[in-house]
């Protein structure tokens, strides 16, 4: 009984060091994520600003924030939809108009030293062919993209700074990593809708955790086994 109550002892006292291993593992990213409206419920777009095209009549949104993953990236606030962006812009042949939602987020999600600026809506009007990075750029320069292509600041916001990963404090992990070195531009802005479970799962961290509790229980029971 000695024993086997030695072993139980010996697995409760790995559980805090699993635990704290995986809470070391959570981190996200500070990044613009872009969202199309259906009515009135925001999805995470499918596909990067530079290749969507939207139709006249578009609702389209860019959203500043620290998260995880698609999953449980913030979503653009405000209600308002296409009549009321585009109230003042009338249709004009060769053009469409595109209802673009601009949220900067909120001081907890902004880098150190910058405040974020309120959120607005403008009415992008351009050529019918236009992509929604040529529609943002024609109402809130200055746009500034990395090497990736990943979208860095809106209007100048923020003004240095890309996919750099941060730590669940808010506070910049390392400076060398940023989301588009460890999810790509591509999938920092495409990463599929705000349904997806992508990156909810347990971490690496984790599950190499589990498995040396299990491999140093089994080596303690092995051990009480051979001396009994």
């Amino acid at each position: 009984m000695i024993r086997r109550a030695t072993v139980l002892f010996f697995l409760a006292a790995l559980l805090p060091l699993l635990a704290g291993a995986g809470q070391a593992q959570a981190a996200g990213y500070r990044y613009w994520s872009f969202w199309e409206r259906d009515g009135s419920a925001w999805t995470y777009a499918t596909v990067g600003p530079s290749l969507s095209r939207p139709a006249d009549g578009d609702v389209q949104g860019f959203r500043f924030s620290v998260s995880e993953d698609s999953g449980d990236a913030a979503k653009p606030r405000g209600a308002a939809g296409f009549d009321t962006i585009c109230a003042k812009t009338p249709a004009k042949d060769g053009t469409k108009r595109v209802a673009l939602v601009i949220d900067f987020g909120t001081p907890g999600d902004a880098p150190s030293g910058e405040k974020p600026p309120a959120g607005r809506t403008a009415c992008a009007q351009v050529a019918e062919d236009a992509t929604t990075a040529e529609a943002l750029a024609s109402v809130a320069k200055p746009l500034r993209y990395d090497s990736n292509a990943l979208l860095c600041a809106i209007a100048g916001y923020p003004a240095k700074g890309c996919g750099e990963q941060v730590a669940t404090d808010g506070k910049d992990s390392s400076p060398t990593e940023t989301a588009g070195t460890a999810e790509t531009a591509e999938t920092a802005e495409t990463a599929g809708s705000a349904e997806d479970d992508g990156g909810s799962g347990p971490s690496v961290g984790l599950i190499a955790g589990a498995a040396v509790v299990v491999v140093l229980g089994a080596a303690a029971v092995w051990q009480v086994r051979r001396r009994a």
